[in-house]
């Protein structure tokens, strides 16, 4: 089985280590292609038409200036080009939580969105701040890896890819919350005014809002969430709507 293991908190990140750590407990064929700094937000953007640098970091290991869905095309398109593609891309461990209108914002989702255009199964991993990371917890992930690796038949479909949020600490029952809402970004802060030029600041953080058997709420219970998610996000219009618009 070959891993291919990217994230947006770039190559040096603790939670990709502990990923690495499970994946190679799975498979000796793992490789990882990560962002050379912190790459927060970036969503499932990519670098067109401008220069990208991939540093060699170590056997089948390597650094990208771009962003996190970057690593996943120049592995896919430069370093697989003429070899056998990934079974499985795992992304993350991000350092918090993805919840609610995170979906569309993490790089770390991202990351598992651009596989499926690929057509490869694709899992993002996130996590709570200061998790516990001992050996019954990474013995834990590996069996979910596992588990989830035998069962994806049941669960890969084309431009589809699993969201999993870890709790403080592992094993942990699992459960399928709603999506619930919690924006960040909601506030910005002025740096500084000089004439025409405003400088603002995005901070970090969020409200932390939830509610009953939403994302946070199973979260915050000690559970592992997972949700399937899809690139499609489309709501079919009414023909009524389309008729009286076609006129």
């Amino acid at each position: 089985m070959r891993i291919l293991l990217c994230n947006d908190d770039g190559i040096d990140a603790e939670g990709l280590a502990f990923l690495e750590r499970a994946a190679r407990a799975l498979s000796d064929d793992v490789w990882v292609v990560a962002p050379d700094g912190k790459r927060t937000a970036a969503g499932a953007s990519i670098t067109i038409g401008k220069p990208l640098t991939m540093m060699k970091r170590g056997e089948q290991r390597y650094s990208c200036s771009g962003t996190p869905a970057d690593c996943v095309v120049s592995a896919m398109s430069w370093l697989f080009k003429d070899q056998a593609k990934p079974d499985l891309v795992l992304a993350g461990i991000n350092d918090g939580r993805n919840v609610a209108e995170d979906l569309a914002y993490s790089g770390t989702l991202g990351i598992a969105r651009e596989a499926t255009f690929w057509g490869i199964a694709a899992i993002g991993f996130s996590q709570v701040k200061q998790p516990r990371r001992g050996e019954d917890d990474l013995a834990a992930l590996v069996q979910l890896l596992r588990n989830l690796f035998e069962q994806r038949a049941d669960w890969q479909r084309e431009g589809h890819w699993l969201s999993i949020n870890l709790p403080h600490s592992l094993p942990a029952p699992i459960a399928q919350p709603r999506i619930g809402r919690d924006k960040i970004a909601s506030a910005a802060d002025v740096v500084s005014i000089d004439g025409d030029e405003t400088v603002l600041m995005v901070p970090r953080g969020r409200p932390h809002s939830s509610s009953e058997g939403d994302d946070n709420d199973l979260i915050d219970r000690g559970f592992i969430c997972i949700n399937r998610l899809n690139w499609f996000g489309e709501t079919v219009l009414s023909e009524n709507l389309i008729k009286s618009l076609d006129r």
